[in-house]
């Protein structure tokens, strides 16, 4: 069996690298991924996917991509619980082994969105 995905989303914030407790640098992003498929009223409806990367792709993908930007990420589900106000809450995310810059906001369209 194989657990691989392949996502093309655009991302929905600027990408922050941090270091988790073992030093390890960390960044969460968040894919914003249109299905290929209309729903009842005839609109596209659009998947929120977060994607887990570390260390060399945590710092590239912060240092190439923006919010806006569209990129292709590749890697696998994984599953994990949280706590949660004393709950323990499954949660699936996505590593990524690899993530493709395709595109970008010029720099005008991107001042333009955050006015």
């Amino acid at each position: 069996m194989l657990n691989q995905v392949i996502l093309v989303g655009r991302l929905t914030r600027d990408v922050v690298v941090n270091k988790s407790e073992k030093g390890i640098k960390v960044s969460t992003i968040n894919l914003a991924v249109p299905r290929s498929f209309k729903n009842s009223e005839g609109n596209y409806d659009t998947d929120f996917i977060d994607c887990v990367a570390f260390d060399a792709i945590a710092e590239n993908t912060s240092g190439y991509c923006s919010k806006g930007d569209i990129v292709g990420v590749k890697g696998r589900v994984q599953s994990r619980i949280i706590e949660k106000n004393g709950i323990n809450e499954n949660t699936m995310e996505i590593i990524a082994e690899k993530v493709t810059f395709l595109s970008s906001h010029t720099k005008e369209e991107k001042s333009k969105a955050t006015d």
